[in-house]
């Protein structure tokens, strides 16, 4: 069993910077994929960045791309999200994902709770 736990949502102006984190406790050892995920209201959710665990390649929305860098530090066991140059399109709540995937591309096995994210115009 994977428990994730979000942290560092909050409110900003536009073109400011945040950082999210996920702490990832439990059984990791197959678990090969990380990754971030967003709702906004009204919206069905989507795929942000994610994280291929040992080769560390990343892939991310055309949206965030060259805006959010996803990361990982394995001695901290804890993901995050650097989100610069943000938009209020951004606004939404930010989900970590694991999976048993090698390569990012099945389905998720285990969810965060979410933490909120709010851009200001």
């Amino acid at each position: 069993q994977v428990q994730l736990v979000e942290s560092g949502g909050g409110s900003v102006q536009a073109g400011g910077s945040l950082r999210v984190s996920c702490a990832v406790f439990g059984y990791t050892y197959n678990i090969y994929c990380l990754g971030w995920f967003r709702q906004a209201p009204g919206k069905e959710r989507e795929g942000v960045a994610n994280i291929s665990i040992g080769p560390d390649t990343t892939a991310y929305a055309d949206s965030v791309k060259g805006r959010f860098t996803i990361s990982q530090d394995n001695a901290k066991n804890t993901l995050y999200l650097q989100m610069n140059s943000l938009k209020p399109e951004d606004t939404a709540t930010y989900y970590c994902a694991a999976s048993y995937d090698h390569n990012c591309r099945g389905g998720v096995d285990y969810w965060g709770r979410g933490t909120l994210v709010t851009i200001s115009s």
